[in-house]
């Protein structure tokens, strides 16, 4: 199993010269992939023109949304964005992508809450369609660049219900378990694979899972500062979710350890406090794990 590393780009004041050092400083490590999480009615910074900012400054590493929330933006736009994101970066995108949950961000972009799941569906069709070169109809031509992956970029899917793993079917190249326990990532999993078996699909599914991390003096109570903050509509369980994450290298061991026998392909473990040691402190924790 491989180990990603998320930006600390949705981090409330974060100096986006920190987030260009953070993924200068990541890709000298042992890290695969930098991740970065989406919102609209959040004070983050928005995941492709960062990614197009990380883009510049690497040349190795993975760049990937885990996940961006689609039906907030325009279909044909996003295919654009993307396929222009994956030629700047020379084929390092790694398109994940998720319809959302929060109403409030919905409202903010006039897109229908309640119809998400559905936008989603012909999103991903269009896409498709656009990366593959085809003229939208007989008055529309061609919508370009063409990605530097023929069909596109690769797509993960991303959510927490059996109707966003049976996308796969038709249109994902693997699923991301967005904030999942071991566990439970694990049942996602094993369905992830089960719906790709049955849909007749070549070799397998790429299985991503996904964790908040924090490590160092007091990272318990920075970690909590973010996540209670985040997940505020939550109410208590923001800060129960914040002293359930791995704040020690012992526990940053056994969760690597858990997510490699689940079945995950790759581990992002996304970053709750702003400061570069943490890349440090994350790459001595895994050292030497044989996963």
């Amino acid at each position: 199993m491989k180990i990603g590393i998320g930006l600390p780009a949705s981090i409330p004041g974060v100096d986006p010269g920190l987030v260009l050092e953070w993924a200068r400083r990541a890709e000298q490590g042992p890290f695969v992939s930098l991740g970065l999480i989406d919102r609209l009615v959040y004070p983050n910074l928005e995941p492709m023109i960062t990614l197009g900012a990380v883009a510049a400054v690497t040349s190795r590493i993975r760049l990937m949304t885990t996940v961006l929330l689609a039906p907030l933006r325009n279909t044909a736009i996003l295919a654009k964005e993307a396929a222009t994101l994956d030629a700047y970066s020379r084929g390092r995108l790694t398109l994940g992508l998720g319809i959302g949950a929060r109403e409030d961000d919905f409202r903010a972009a006039g897109v229908p809450f309640h119809r998400r799941g559905k936008i989603f569906d012909e999103q991903l069709a269009l896409m498709k369609r656009i990366w593959s070169g085809e003229p939208l109809s007989a008055e529309i031509g061609p919508i370009g660049p063409k990605p530097v992956r023929p069909g596109g970029p690769e797509v993960l899917l991303g959510g927490y219900s059996p109707a966003a793993i049976r996308r796969l079917a038709r249109w994902g190249d693997g699923f991301i378990a967005g904030g999942s326990a071991p566990d439970q990532a694990g049942q996602f999993f094993r369905l992830a694979e089960q719906v790709w078996q049955e849909a007749g699909k070549p070799g397998r599914p790429r299985l991503v899972g996904s964790v908040y991390y924090g490590l160092g003096e007091n990272a318990v109570e920075k970690a909590d500062a973010y996540l209670s903050h985040y997940y505020a509509f939550a109410g208590p369980r923001a800060h129960q979710m914040a002293r359930m994450i791995p704040t020690t290298p012992e526990a940053i061991r056994r969760t690597v350890q858990t997510f490699a026998e689940a079945g995950a392909d790759e581990l992002m473990l996304w970053a709750t406090i702003p400061e570069l040691e943490q890349i440090d402190l994350l790459a001595e924790a895994i050292a030497g794990l044989q996963i």
